[in-house]
């Protein structure tokens, strides 16, 4: 979310820099991610004067140039002017040499002292497009003015250097989508007053347009309000008003449209502005459409509406916007509108959400009405636009303000526990600043006794609405920073750490993944429902559903970390990065007979094994190298040839499942192309999701320490031809089995299957590893053991040794 510092400024005092409230904010649980200066004019007319024109004469060399004398402030400066306009008398914009100029098109240049054909000139007077104000260079500008020569240009057109901050606005806090609502947090923080801009000349000066309203769908809409204004005069804003918008990066397009984006980013109340002479039938109706209804929108885009679409029909029950989300074609503002009926609502964050999500649509008013906009605030933001409209466009407010709101939303009363504030806190906070803290908040007080004591928290809260939640907020205005260390939180007590420390665990696979080329990941606990339900994935037990849900991409605790890695692996993708190999340690959630919480680690790899260079071509990632990566975190942990099946998941299109006894350790596979398709990835991507707690539990703090044995190894190769049935892996336990003490790692170095086999087989080529720590091996014992093990192959497991 975007906002103007100079903008701020108008509802609270603030004598700190831009750099310095946002310390504040930030403190305070709104992030600031960055602030960056803004001009409105590129440049901000920095070194640009008024200056008068003193005289003005034919150049003696050139017929299209002037000899002009300019006064710029107890100075007269000759300049050369090939301006066909320029004359005795006028007052101009003057740019003196050194002032660096920035025209509409074309790069920034420096005025410099100079003589034009054969003439001195130590200046320029300015056109339109030199300084960046226009697209006009038929002349120079000419003002009609009486402000003394000298005056800075930026101080005559009045461009205000301003701050662009930016907040990183997490999904609960929908009060702070506004100037008003960071003001809000600064007046908390700093203790000071919030100025709200007055309504109080608001008055109905006649009764000539009434249009009525019928809400047929109060739990979509469980407030309406509007007015209407005649009159009224469309054309294009002023400069202080598209100066503020396009400050925080929108586009100016008339005064009426403007105003109703205006009071939006300055209340956080979404407005929209009909023109009247287009609402057929005289009236307006609040309700559904049956589904498959054709609707286009202002992009131009015909849609089709779902049955959960809420509407703002006309007299004829026509679509005319899409409620909360996006207005039509035919029924907007256009310069030939001279009566508007003005709309200021809330709408259920539910049904906006739903429907933001079924069309792709996300817009100003569907970002807040979907998190939650003050159902108490729509007739005060009604009023402030309609007395701007006035303002602004003229007209007069023509009707009545009709409001729908059967149902008003009260207040929530929660009840704070002294002892509960101090557990959470974790420090004793005087109880009357905390109740200071808390009315700074809007948050009242209600009652209080010995130990505890009752709050009033108003709707537009969203997010607060439990204990927690109350003492989470005094919290953070009373700062994280206050906050003292615990007398005991010193390093000498790291030694007293378990011996098996997850921590440390955590950190050892970190580091073993990282030597092997992955990046960790950290991604949020929360998904989106349809993932899963649009492949009809189902997963141990019943997935939990936030019940305060603030977007239904958010809408459920993860049941697996897959679809929040892919998310990331898609963005990285889209980003021209196809070679990624990410983990993240994360916790998983199910609910049964009770909830159920469970970490996870979960590793991706997709695209080359490694970037391409002139020595080696490049390869893709296959099943194997991903498999090998989860062998050593295998090994890593403690866990030794883990029992393996092959698994049909309905992650993957093949996969293996790894078993300790009867418990499953984790599984690795190639993800389905299917479920890759709804996240843009077009690339084979292999994932592995381990159990964590069951790694951990293997895991051996120990270090172990092995003197290097004296006696060397041998190495000798076997070939031999069997049935496609059998898998390496049965070949791997037979040897194990028949004779594991002698042969210390077997490797496949060849496979082959084709047309010089007979149908059905394939050729494995091994190499075994022979070695005995205790003597050296003889070819006695090398040959026999190698006898017993192809003695072994073509008994169990009908092998043919090719000789």
């Amino acid at each position: 979310m975007t906002i103007s510092f100079n903008w701020l400024k108008q509802y609270i005092d603030i004598p700190e820099t831009a750099d310095e409230i946002g310390h504040v904010l930030t403190s305070g649980g709104l992030e600031v991610e960055k602030i960056t200066p803004h001009e409105t004019i590129k440049g901000g007319l920095k070194g640009l004067v008024v200056g008068e024109v003193i005289t003005c004469t034919k150049h003696p060399n050139a017929d299209k140039l002037s000899l002009t004398t300019v006064d710029v402030g107890g100075t007269v400066l000759p300049i050369v002017c090939g301006a066909p306009n320029v004359m005795t008398g006028q007052k101009v914009i003057v740019a003196v040499p050194g002032t660096t100029v920035h025209p509409t098109q074309g790069e920034p240049f420096t005025i410099k002292s100079a003589k034009i054909r054969g003439e001195k000139s130590e200046g320029m007077i300015c056109a339109e497009d030199e300084i960046g104000m226009g697209q006009s260079h038929a002349g120079i500008i000419v003002l009609n003015t009486e402000v003394p020569n000298g005056t800075p240009a930026a101080q005559f057109f009045g461009i205000q250097s301003d701050y662009v901050i930016e907040i990183g606005l997490t999904p609960n806090r929908a009060d702070a989508a506004s100037h008003i609502g960071v003001a809000r947090d600064v007046r908390a923080s700093k203790d000071r007053t919030l100025n709200w801009p007055g309504v109080e000349q608001f008055a109905i000066d006649n009764l000539d347009l009434t249009i009525p309203v019928d809400v047929q769908n109060a739990a979509g809409c469980p407030r309406y309000s509007s007015v209407t204004l005649t009159g009224v005069t469309i054309s294009e804003s002023p400069a202080w008003l598209k100066q503020r918008l396009s400050t925080i990066g929108l586009t100016p397009i008339n005064n009426v449209v403007d105003i109703t984006n205006f009071v939006c980013h300055e209340l956080g109340q979404p407005l929209h502005a009909f023109d009247a002479a287009q609402i057929a039938g005289g009236k307006v109706i609040v309700k559904t459409l049956p589904a498959g209804t054709k609707f286009v929108t202002l992009d131009q885009k015909e849609r089709t509406l779902t049955s959960g679409d809420l509407m703002i029909c006309n007299g004829r029950e026509e679509g005319m916007c899409i409620a909360g989300v996006f207005g039509g074609v035919g029924s907007g503002i256009t310069n030939d509108t001279k009566d508007v009926f003005l709309e200021s609502a809330y709408f259920s964050p539910d049904s906006v959400r739903r429907t933001s999500i079924n069309h792709q649509l996300k817009t100003d008013a569907s970002f807040r009405f979907e998190r939650g906009v003050d159902p108490n605030n729509t007739v005060y933001a009604l009023k402030r636009a309609a007395l701007l409209i006035k303002e602004i466009a003229g007209g007069k407010i023509s009707s009545e303000v009709n409001d729908f709101y059967p149902q008003p939303v009260a207040n929530r009363d929660i009840k704070i526990i002294d002892k509960h504030v101090d557990r959470l806190i974790g420090k004793q906070i005087p109880r009357e600043q905390m109740l200071n803290i808390l009315r700074r908040l809007d948050i009242s007080v209600v009652s209080e006794s010995a130990d505890s004591f009752l709050v009033s928290v108003p709707p537009y809260r969203v997010d607060v609405t439990q204990e927690a939640d109350v003492i989470e907020e005094i919290l953070r205005i009373y700062g994280f920073n206050n906050i003292e260390l615990a007398h005991f939180a010193r390093t000498d007590f790291l030694a007293e750490f378990p011996v098996k420390d997850i921590d440390r665990y955590r950190r050892s696979i970190g580091e073993l993944l990282t030597g092997r080329g992955f990046y960790e990941i950290w991604t949020n606990s929360l998904t989106n429902l349809a993932y899963q339900t649009k492949h009809n994935l189902s997963f141990p037990g019943e997935p939990v559903e936030i019940l305060n849900k603030l977007s239904e991409e958010q809408g459920i605790l993860r049941q697996t970390l897959l679809f929040t890695g892919l998310e990331v692996c898609a963005y990285n993708i889209n980003r021209k990065q196809r070679e990624l190999k990410l983990f993240e340690f994360g916790k998983t959630y199910q609910k049964k007979d009770k909830y159920i919480e469970q970490e996870k680690l979960a590793l991706y790899a997709t695209g080359n094994r490694e970037a391409e260079n002139w020595q080696r071509k490049a390869q893709a990632i296959t099943y194997h190298d991903m498999a090998q990566q989860v062998q050593q975190v295998f090994l890593k942990s403690g866990i030794k040839n883990p029992k393996q099946e092959i698994v049909k998941d309905q992650l993957f299109d093949y996969g293996v499942r790894f078993l300790q006894g009867k418990e499953e350790i984790g599984k690795v596979g190639k993800v389905k192309s299917a479920l890759l398709k709804d996240f843009g990835i077009k690339q084979e991507l292999f994932y592995a999701e381990l159990d964590a707690a069951l790694l951990f539990k293997n895991a051996n703090p120990k270090l172990v320490i092995q003197e290097v044995t004296k006696f060397p190894e041998v190495r000798r190769d076997l070939s031999l031809v069997i049935d496609k049935t059998v898998s390496y892996d049965d070949i791997r336990k037979l040897i194990n089995g028949t004779e594991g003490k002698l042969i210390t790692n077997i490797v496949a170095f060849d496979v082959y299957e084709g047309d010089k086999l007979p149908e059905g087989k394939k050729a494995y080529a091994l190499g075994f590893t022979l070695q005995d720590e205790s003597k050296t091996l003889t070819d006695e014992v090398i040959d026999k053991t190698m006898d017993k093990l192809m003695k072994a192959l073509e008994s169990q497991l009908g092998a043919v040794i090719r000789k």
